[in-house]
Parts: C-alpha cells; structure tokens; sequence
C-alpha cells in the first residue's frame, strides 16, 4: 500500500493507535476522492491546545485554541491537474489532541470516532471543501460521513 501520510507528534507522546486511525482514514479519503493513482502525500501533526493556538495565531491570527487546522498546497481547480508520477505534499493538517479527548466525551462518541472526523475533515479542506455557506457546508458534511460510514466509525 502507497504511503499517504507523515504523522509527527509534537509535544506529545507517540502512540500507533492514532497512527492506525489516522492511516486507515487517510487511504479511504484517497479512494474515494480517486487519488490512489496519485503520489499525493498528507502531513499530519498531532499536538497540544497551546501549540495549536500559536499556529491558529500565527496563521490565521486567531489567538485561540482551535481543533484542527488545515493548510492547503493547490487551490480546488488544480487538483483537476495533478500529475500521478510527482510526489508531492496535498497540504498539512494539525490536530488538537487534548480537543479530540474534550469533545468525543462532550459529543459522547469515542476517541476514534472523534480523531476520525477530524482527519476526514482536514482532508476536504485540503480538498477546497469548506463550511461557511450553507450549501458547502451540506456537501462537506455528506463527504465526510461517507468516508465514516464506509470505515464503520459512527456516532454511537
């Protein structure tokens, strides 16, 4: 299987069960977005609320803690475009572990159920997806549950 993603720990202990959730979810993006055949790659960093808040700050200078951040390479058109034989990065997406931990318990749904919708929503963004009009926002969302149900990762 084609490597999709670089996950790094920051600030934070590693551990294989976020790769595993984080890798699964991925490979499944990719299918059903049709970029298998691509080189594509995602970087994925796993970190605390203090150092998201400084990239929030930073980046989108909102000086708070956010969940998930997401940074991408090309603009929605050029994914079209892409060349299969070019590795190359389809942007970066940072996760708030300890958010991930908060809000599966206050959505009462578990950690992988969470950590999942967050990769899977980092990834359309990623894609040109977004959820500021209300339209894009019911797109979105009916992308990223397919994604989950095919994977069988649901609200409980």
């Amino acid at each position: 299987m084609e490597e999709r993603t670089q996950i790094e720990f920051l600030d934070i202990e590693e551990t294989d069960k976020y790769k595993e959730i984080i890798e699964k979810v991925v490979n499944k993006c990719f299918e059903e977005e049709n970029l298998l055949k691509t080189k594509l790659y995602i970087s994925i960093i796993l970190t605390t609320p203090d150092k998201i808040q400084e990239l929030n700050n930073t980046y989108r200078k909102i000086n708070k803690a956010t969940d998930v951040l997401s940074f991408p390479i090309f603009e929605k058109e050029e994914l079209n475009n892409i060349k299969t034989e070019i590795e190359e990065p389809l942007g970066d997406i940072v996760i708030s572990i300890e958010q991930v931990k908060q809000q599966a318990k206050e959505y009462n749904h578990s950690f992988e159920r969470e950590l999942a919708y967050m990769v899977v929503h980092g990834f359309y963004h990623l894609m040109g997806y977004d959820h500021i009009e209300i339209t894009d926002r019911k797109m979105m969302r009916e992308k990223e549950e397919n994604v989950l149900n095919k994977l069988n990762i649901v609200r409980e």
